[in-house]
């Protein structure tokens, strides 16, 4: 096929695509979400909530993003201990981190979520019986002693999801670091694993429904140590994060 030939193919599938997003994706998506729910619960009663995370979820993530289709590259993760539980704290551009973080990065994760999603029927049961952790962000301490309570169950090699923008960014700039992750590992004295999140904001907008296919970039940062640190080395941890997380980003502006 010819160069012509095959721009000419992309652009009649990409004119097509709205199409099979909502009578082809959206359907599977659904359908993906509700068994995952369905199977969740029991398998985190009669099994554990780590198979049911890794068993269930990490393949709901994987079927939207083949099924979108979204192509996930994984940059850094060579010498990630994965028995060790780690404070994942990532940059957030789309409702579709969630899928791509889940489905992609190699971890057992708990994800931190806001409290309005216990209204959610089967989501809601699926998610509470995996063990994600609902805070409520008007009251920073309810917030902090939900987390700090649920960490401290965690088995070794099972990490806590944070975005500590602590909202999706509309620009796709990186927004300021809320302290409640970094609060946590220092408290719990657990190793801050930072990861940049690159054109999940092109696959899904913030504020959008509409989803379009293309190639999103995990890049998984080495680990920091908090072994030591106390409340007084917050912000220098959350700054030296943030450094970190904006890199990849800045590195790309400058293409």
């Amino acid at each position: 096929m010819s160069l012509t030939q095959a721009l000419h193919s992309r652009s009649i599938w990409l004119r097509l695509y709205p199409l099979w997003q909502w009578l082809g994706y959206m359907p599977i998506a659904v359908l993906a979400t509700l068994i995952g729910a369905l199977l969740a619960v029991p398998l985190s009663v009669l099994a554990s909530p780590r198979l049911a995370n890794l068993y269930v979820a990490v393949p709901w993530g994987r079927v939207l993003t083949l099924f979108a289709p979204v192509r996930v590259q994984i940059e850094g993760d060579e010498g990630l201990d994965r028995s060790r539980s780690y404070v994942l704290v990532a940059n957030h551009q789309s409702q579709f981190d969630i899928p791509v973080i889940y489905g992609h990065c190699g971890l057992d994760l708990r994800w931190v979520m806001k409290a309005e999603l216990r209204k959610v029927p089967f989501i809601a049961q699926g998610c509470r019986a995996i063990g994600h952790i609902f805070v409520d962000r008007g009251d920073p301490d309810q917030a902090r002693a939900a987390v700090n309570a649920a960490v401290a169950r965690l088995k070794p090699g099972t990490g806590i999801l944070f975005f500590p923008e602590g909202t999706r960014s509309r620009s796709g700039q990186l927004l300021s670091f809320k302290k409640g992750a970094f609060r946590v590992a220092i408290d719990q004295q657990l190793p801050v694993l930072p990861v940049t999140v690159i054109g999940t904001r092109d696959v899904m907008p913030a504020d959008s429904l509409r989803i379009s296919p293309g190639t999103v970039r995990l890049h998984i940062h080495p680990p920091i140590e908090t072994r030591g640190m106390t409340t007084g080395d917050l912000k220098m941890l959350s700054d030296r994060v943030r450094e970190q997380i904006a890199r990849p980003l800045k590195e790309l502006e400058a293409l």
